[in-house]
This record gives structure tokens, sequence and C-alpha cells, in this order.
């Protein structure tokens, strides 16, 4: 009977070694790029791989925020391989907080060095831009604001939209302009613009829908919104704004490996096939019409080459870094609104 029961034990610590040991078949995915661009890339990886891609979506009113949030509640006890945000802000925010682990994808060897971290705790891809949407029957072409700045012209007091900038993309326009013009300036310019009639939408694509609807005459959104409207047959027009000046900013989407990662081989298989031209071109080719870092790659149909846009020089590091700080101040302003 004893030989009987050790044989058995036996059995049992052969077989859970070898489901231990066993090689897991999927990557869990958390991401905050609007999923009707992201889950099309994501089932591609799964098809060429075989690979199953286990996917979590953000919303779009709480924009990165609520994933950045779930990753930081999971540090100790991680869940995700990898992060592709829709901006670099949140993985700095994620760096700085100890929730990543560097890796250099090869496949990122020809994108230019200021859209990666230095030390490779992440790495930026396809992105976008921020452009002013108008409404062209509001507004008369000589007359179409061109910058940042024209939302103090008294002459748009009141007919002007942004989204709230504590979620998604406004943030990280809000936080690179902290960084851009220092805080005296930059508190000054969002006191002016509430002064003036701002109009606060709950999201990029709420502007949008508002200038195509007349609600406002103009609002700041990114280019995947407008090109939304314009796409549905909305009278509206995409200008890409202080081109004349500081530039627009550029945001790229950016992919980290998570700190603990349950399966890191699946996760750098993940982050080389999302940091390819592959990738890129089919995010150009999307309706969000995202813009490639890889240098001769074909840039989305109505959109200029990333080297013939000029953008914001900010340093990302300095943004996230920024942002976190200046969420105190942006509750007190939102409270006025």
């Amino acid at each position: 009977m004893k030989k009987i029961v050790l044989i058995l034990l036996s059995l049992i610590f052969i077989f859970s070694f070898m489901g231990c040991s066993k090689k897991s078949n999927e990557v869990v995915v958390y991401t905050s790029t609007d999923q009707v661009f992201s889950e099309p890339v994501l089932r591609e990886f799964q098809k060429r791989t075989g690979i199953r891609v286990k996917m979590v979506f953000d919303t779009e009113e709480t924009k990165s925020t609520g994933l950045v949030n779930r990753l930081i509640a999971e540090k100790n006890s991680p869940r995700c391989d990898v992060f592709w945000s829709n901006d670099p802000l949140r993985v700095e925010i994620l760096k700085q907080k100890g929730i990543l682990q560097p890796y250099i994808s090869p496949s990122a060897r020809d994108i230019p060095a200021r859209f990666k971290d230095p030390e490779g705790y992440w790495t930026g891809f396809s992105g976008r831009i921020r452009v002013i949407l108008v409404n062209k029957k509001l507004v008369d072409k000589q007359n179409y604001p061109h910058s940042a700045k024209d939302m103090l012209d008294p002459k748009w007091k009141g007919q002007f939209a942004l989204a709230n900038p504590l979620f998604g993309t406004t943030s990280f326009h809000i936080a690179s302009l902290f960084v851009l013009w220092g805080d005296r300036r930059a508190r000054d310019f969002l006191e002016k613009i509430k002064e003036n009639g701002l109009k606060l939408a709950s999201s990029n694509g709420e502007v949008a829908r508002w200038v195509a609807l007349g609600k406002v005459k103009f609002g700041f959104v990114d280019n995947d919104d407008a090109f939304s409207m314009i796409k549905e047959g909305y009278p509206v027009e995409m200008i890409i704004p202080d081109q004349d000046g500081e530039g627009t900013l550029f945001m790229p989407n950016a992919v980290a490996m998570i700190k603990g990662a349950p399966d890191p081989e699946n996760a750098r298989k993940m982050i080389d096939f999302l940091l390819s031209p592959a990738t890129e071109e089919m995010l150009a080719k999307a309706v969000c019409r995202q813009i490639p870092l890889h240098p001769g790659a074909t840039p989305p149909e109505g959109m200029p080459d990333i080297s013939h846009i000029k953008t914001m020089d900010v340093d990302y590091s300095l943004v996230g870094k920024k942002m976190e700080e200046i969420i105190p101040y942006l509750r007190d302003w939102l409270s006025g609104l």
C-alpha cells in the first residue's frame, strides 16, 4: 500500500511539473488605443503567430488613465504582458512608478531616437498630431484659426471646444504646453481660455462632433477624430496648427513590457510586431490615418510625411512628470467650468 502511495505521489509530481513547464500560448495586452483601430492589429498578430491575444481596452472618457490605474493596482501581481498606450505620457508615468521593464526591440532600429526611451522602457511608433477642426459653414477660410493661441481671441468667445484635460491626449497636449511655455504662462493661458468661453467636452470625439454639428465653430482634436468627421461628410476642415511657430504636438503610440510579465517571451514577440513597418502600414491605411515613424514609410492619404510637419520640441519624459504635477491644479481649474 505504501509503495502504491509513493508511486501515485511521484506521478502527481511529474504531471504537475509538466503542467508548470508547459509554455503559454497567449499574451495579455492592455491598450488605450481605440478598439476599432487596435483590435485588427492584435488579431493580425494572432493570425500570423498562432499566439492567442487577450485584449483589454480602455474607455473613451478615461482614455489611458483607467488602464494606468489598473496597472498600478496590479504592480505586485501583474496580469498584463504588454501595454500599448495611445501616447508616451502614460508609459513614462508607469516607468517612474517601477511598473515597466526595459526591452530594446530589433524592430525599432530605424525609429528615430527622440521617439524612444533612452533606457529601453518604451518605444514609440505610428502616431497622431493635434489639429484644429473647423466648421466650414460657420467660418470663412480667410478667418480660420491656425494656433492654440487663437482660443484667446475675443472674436471666438464661446465658440471653441477642448476635451477634458485630465484624460486622453488632451492631457498630453496641456502638459506639453506647461513644459514648453513654463508653468506661469501655461496657467495664464488656461485661465484666459476659460474666461473666453471655452466649451469643455468629455472627449476628443465629442469635440469633433460638436464642430461637425455646428455647436462650436472649431475645436482641438486628434487627426483621427478629424478624419472621422470628414469621412462622414460633415462640412469640416482639418488644419495643422502652429506651422509658422512652435509646431503641433506629435503623439506616437508607445509600447512597453510590464515588469514581471506572466509571459515575457510572447510579450517580446508582440512588441516586435507592433514596432514593425507592417503594423505602421496597417495603421496608416486604417481610418485613424496614423503617421509612420519608419523612414520611407508611406504616410496616410491626406497627411504629409512626418518629416514635413513641424512638431513641438518637447521631452516626453518631462511631459510625463509634469502631468503628474499639474493634476491638482487642473482639477481646481475644471471646478470653475
